[in-house]
C-alpha cells in the first residue's frame, strides 16, 4: 500500500473544498517577498554586528529549532536533544577538521569534516529517536532531555576526545575560490542559503506523501497503522530528518563562534530551542524563526535595559520567561497565532496551517 495512496484515501473532499487554494511556494504573499528582500539586502543596511550576532546567529537558532518544529509540529514528538544534535555535528566538525587543539582534532580539510559530520550526527539523532518513539508525551520529553544531558556531562568530563569543560577552539573555516567564507557578508549568506534550504524542504515535506502520513501518524496512530502504515518507521524517519536539519545548524554555529565547548550544548540551552519554537508558532516553519528572532534580541538587548533600569542585568532570563509565559497564556500557537487573532479581528482570512495542529 503506496504512501499517496494512504494519504489521498484520508482526505475528504468536502474539507477539500473548503479549504482555500494553496500553492507551494506562496508566491502569491507580499509579505513573504518583503521579508525575503530585507534578508537579501540585510549587508547593505545593517552592520557587522547586526549581521552575525543578531540576524545570522537567529536563522542558527531558528534553523535549530525548525527541526524541532517539524518533529512537534507535524509529528507530535517533542525533543529536547535537538540542540544536542547540532552540538555533537559542531564537535564533530572541530574533531575531524582543523582548530587549536592539534592534539584532538585530526586535521581533516572541511570538506571532508563536515560531510563526516553531518553524517555522525544524522546517525547519533536517528539512534535518540528510535528510542524516543517506543515513548509517548511526557516520556518522549524526558528521554530525549536525558539524552542532552548525558551528552553535556560527557562532553565536559571527557578530555581525550572533546577536551573537557574547555572545549575545542580556533575551528577552521572555509577558504575556496579566494573567499575567506567566514568573513561577515559571505558567511551571512550561507548562514542564510542553509536556513532558506530547510525551510523549504519542511514545507516541501508538509505537503508531501511522507509529510501528510506523519501527519496522520500524529492525530490517529492506531487507525494508520490499521491502514498498512508502519507507524514506528515514519516517526523514526522523521527524527533522521530533523537530526539532518539541526545537523546543518550545528556546522554553522562551530562556524560561527570557531569553538564549541559543553556550554554551548548545556541543558539550559536545549530548552532555550523549546521556548524559541513555542514563543514563534510551532504549527507553521516560519515560526521558529520568529521566536528565535525575539528570543535573540532578548538576549542581546535585555541586560542593557534591566541596567538603566537600576535591575541586576544578569536576570535577563526573567524577561525571557515572562515573555514565554505571556505568549503561551495569549496563543497556545505563539506569535503566529496571536497574529492570527489580530488578522481576524480585521476581518482578514487568515490562512489555513499547512500541517499543524490548529489550537483554539
Amino acid at each position: 500500500m503506496s504512501l499517496a495512496h494512504d494519504a489521498r484515501v484520508t482526505v475528504r473532499p468536502g474539507t477539500m473544498a473548503q479549504r482555500p487554494a494553496r500553492t507551494w511556494p506562496e508566491v502569491n504573499n507580499p509579505a513573504a517577498w518583503i521579508v525575503a528582500v530585507i534578508l537579501l539586502i540585510m549587508p547593505l543596511i545593517a552592520n557587522g554586528f547586526f549581521l552575525i550576532e543578531i540576524f545570522a546567529t537567529t536563522l542558527i537558532l531558528g534553523t535549530v529549532a525548525l527541526s524541532l518544529m517539524f518533529l512537534a509540529g507535524y509529528g507530535g514528538m517533542v525533543s529536547l536533544m535537538q540542540l544536542t544534535i547540532a552540538g555533537f555535528s559542531a564537535y564533530m566538525v572541530a574533531v575531524f577538521g582543523v582548530s587549536a587543539n592539534a592534539n584532538i582534532s585530526l586535521g581533516w580539510p572541511w570538506w571532508l569534516a563536515v560531510p563526516m559530520a553531518l553524517t555522525l550526527a544524522t546517525a547519533f539523532g536517528t539512534l535518540g529517536g528510535a528510542l524516543a518513539v517506543r515513548t509517548e508525551g511526557i516520556y518522549t520529553i524526558m528521554i530525549t532531555l536525558a539524552i542532552g544531558a548525558a551528552f553535556y556531562y560527557f562532553t565536559n568530563q571527557n578530555w581525550a576526545i572533546f577536551n573537557g569543560h574547555t572545549g575545542i577552539n580556533t575551528v577552521a573555516t572555509p577558504h575556496f575560490w579566494g573567499v575567506n567564507w567566514r568573513a561577515d557578508i559571505p558567511f551571512y549568506y550561507v548562514v542564510l542559503a542553509v536556513a532558506a534550504l530547510c525551510y523549504f524542504a519542511v514545507e516541501y515535506l508538509s505537503r508531501a506523501p511522507f509529510g501528510l502520513a506523519l501527519q496522520g501518524v500524529r492525530d490517529n496512530p492506531r487507525r494508520m497503522a490499521a491502514l498498512g502504515f508502519n507507524v514506528n518507521a515514519h516517526r523514526v524517519a522523521a527524527y533522521a530528518f530533523a537530526s539532518f536539519v539541526a545537523a546543518l545548524a550545528g556546522v554553522l554555529q562551530v562556524w560561527n563562534y570557531r569553538q564549541i565547548s559543553p556550554g554551548s550544548v548545556s541543558v539550559g540551552a536545549c530548552i532555550d530551542i523549546l521556548i524559541i519554537a513555542v514563543v514563534g508558532g510551532i504549527t507553521r516553519p516560519i515560526g521558529p524563526f520568529i521566536g528565535a528572532l525575539i528570543f535573540v534580541l532578548l538576549r542581546t538587548f535585555a541586560l542593557d535595559f534591566l541596567v538603566r533600569l537600576g535591575l541586576d542585568g544578569n536576570r535577563f532570563r526573567l524577561l525571557i520567561g515572562l515573555g514565554f509565559l505571556a505568549i503561551v497564556f495569549w496563543s497556545s500557537d505563539g506569535v503566529i497565532g496571536l497574529w492570527q487573532r489580530w488578522r481576524q479581528r480585521q476581518g482578514f482570512n487568515a490562512p489555513s496551517s499547512s500541517g499543524g495542529r490548529r489550537h483554539g
